[in-house]
């Protein structure tokens, strides 16, 4: 078969014809097989191409030992010739992210001796290095990978030999043999890559890290390039504008605002724990000794506060048995009841039965929701424990 992978030929190239070699059942649809085509296959972490074949839309293209194929939702008669139109807007997307994850990949492994062990492109760029990179390597990473954008190289396409390889010094994830194709990027990267890229390094535009974690003894970077690295810093602008402009602060000066905003919250929050453990106390001490059930329902008590009620009440002993209450807006209960002397785990089912509930606990304390309103928990609970 003369079959032509045009798309190495010119990336650039988003048009074409070709006869229709074969198209099978697959999948619900079908697997069309051309002469020639522009549409990439997906492979090495880059996202197949989109785009159409007379039309019809290509939901994903693969490629299958040397045949690319593409997959479609109606038949193609086998020796008609067909027009292909690649999405260009989406390609050249993917070509800017991946020749961007090129220099960063390889300044990582020049300054550091990093490894690329994982790459992939969807929302963002996902780039995956063996070693623990800190704040200040990373700032490094980024920095020089736009001085070598700004720099507009050329992108350069290597074909050694079989013996000319032990004489490279590139970046590979597996030994390789045979016909490679090495990518170079002057002053920044030698790698063997079947993916497609931007012919000078100008073209990627910025290069633009957007978050990097630990990631199984590594680091994992998520980067973005070129427009959309400025549709993604744009919206960060937006939001940062409009968090300044709520706080009455420049836009340099949110995470200041934010910070301050946080300390006078935890100390509120400590304020009010402290009425909240003062309230609770005054609660537990009007309780009559000999009660059978003290009944406590409060409104706006997170799950920690309705268990600290509860053990309040029970280390008190005025009453066998105590249960604190707490409903929200959404029709559900948050529940912890306790006690030193009856056995709770018991009635714990009896109880969710009853009042559509979830939870468990121990002989001594039970605590879940009751999907229910307040009154009907509070006599469920008298007629149980009352």
């Amino acid at each position: 078969m003369n079959f032509h992978q045009l798309y190495y030929q010119d990336p650039y190239r988003s048009s074409f014809e070709a006869a229709v070699v074969s198209c099978k059942p697959s999948d619900g649809g079908y697997a069309l097989v051309l002469d020639q085509t522009c549409f990439y296959p997906e492979g090495g972490g880059e996202c197949a191409d989109r785009g159409t074949i007379d039309g019809v839309p290509v939901t994903d293209v693969r490629l299958e030992g040397e045949e690319v194929v593409h997959f479609v939702s109606v038949p193609f008669k086998p020796g008609t010739t067909v027009s292909g139109s690649v999405d260009f807007a989406f390609r050249f997307q993917m070509m800017q992210w991946h020749t961007g994850e090129h220099i960063v990949s390889g300044l990582a492994h020049t300054y550091y001796g990093c490894d690329n062990v994982g790459f992939h492109m969807s929302d963002v760029t996902t780039l995956d290095l063996n070693r623990h990179l800190t704040e200040e390597q990373l700032e490094r990473i980024e920095r020089d990978a736009n001085e070598v954008v700004f720099a507009d190289r050329t992108v350069e396409y290597l074909f050694p030999q079989e013996d000319e390889l032990d004489r490279i010094d590139y970046r590979s994830k597996k030994e390789l043999t045979g016909a490679v194709r090495i990518v170079r990027i002057p002053d920044a990267d030698d790698c063997a890559c079947c993916g497609l890229h931007v012919r000078r390094t100008g073209e990627i535009g910025l290069i633009k890290f957007l978050s990097h974690t630990h990631y199984k003894g590594g680091t994992r970077i998520e980067m973005t390039c070129g427009r959309d690295a400025f549709r993604k810093i744009t919206a960060i602008q937006r939001a940062n504008g409009e968090t300044a402009r709520l706080l009455s602060v420049k836009p340099d000066k949110t995470d200041e605002a934010v910070r301050r905003i946080l300390a006078e919250s935890a100390a509120k929050d400590r304020r009010i724990s402290g009425l909240n453990r003062r309230y609770f106390r005054m609660r537990a001490e009007s309780i009559a000794p000999g009660t059978p059930l003290a009944l406590c329902v409060e409104e706006g008590l997170n799950g920690i506060e309705v268990r600290k009620f509860c053990d309040l009440l029970v280390k008190n002993g005025s009453a066998a048995v105590s249960a604190v209450l707490c409903p929200d807006e959404a029709g559900q209960i948050r529940y912890c009841i306790g006690s030193e002397t009856v056995d709770l785990k018991s009635r714990v089912k009896e109880l969710n039965e009853a009042l559509d509930g979830r939870g468990g606990g121990s002989p001594q304390m039970i605590q879940g929701t009751f999907r229910t309103d307040a009154k009907t928990a509070a006599r469920v609970l008298a007629s149980c424990f009352g």
